[in-house]
């Protein structure tokens, strides 16, 4: 969820920019509320951690889901080697202990690569989704900003000249 609201955020700043009117001579600059963008911007970098965190959190618990695997392949092996074990040393009986013990663990090797293949792709496009949001996010701040000094310099560069002509005219 915290992925939809940062991408609803980033969605409400690029309207805000796409919407804005035109400064003065200029098709490829802007006039925004300074205080919405920034705010927005505050939000955002207030959601961040929550994806970093998350990513975290898949992680760990990916790490605890291929322990538990692990483990549940130690207690079949012990119990596979158990049942070795208590079987009758007869050969034939024997052969079919060890036929069914290679198949528990074969079967167990088999999973534990499966489990810990599917968390490793979870894990992976999580933490490239996460990469994904937090770079967008970035470069959006980024092209405000330039956007922001464009303006900005701009405006003051009007009013020096505005100034100088009130000078100038007195």
């Amino acid at each position: 969820m915290e992925e939809k609201d940062v991408q609803r955020l980033l969605d409400m700043l690029y309207s805000m920019i796409d919407e804005a009117k035109s400064a003065a001579f200029s098709s490829d600059k802007c006039i925004i509320n300074r205080d919405e963008a920034l705010d927005l911007l505050d939000e955002i970098r207030a959601k961040l951690p929550l994806e970093v965190k998350k990513a975290q959190e898949l992680i760990r618990a990916r790490d605890e889901y291929v322990a538990a695997a692990k483990k549940e392949v130690e207690k079949m092996l012990r119990q596979a080697e158990l049942d070795a074990k208590t079987i009758v040393s007869e050969s034939e009986t024997m052969q079919q202990a060890r036929a069914k013990s290679n198949d528990i663990i074969r079967r167990a090797e088999e999973r534990t690569k499966e489990l810990y293949h599917v968390a490793n792709t979870y894990t992976e496009d999580a933490l490239r989704r996460t990469e994904e949001a937090i770079q967008a996010a970035l470069d959006e701040v980024k092209e405000s900003r330039i956007r922001f000094r464009a303006a900005s310099a701009e405006k003051m560069q009007a009013n020096q000249e505005q100034l100088q002509g009130k000078q100038n005219g007195e």
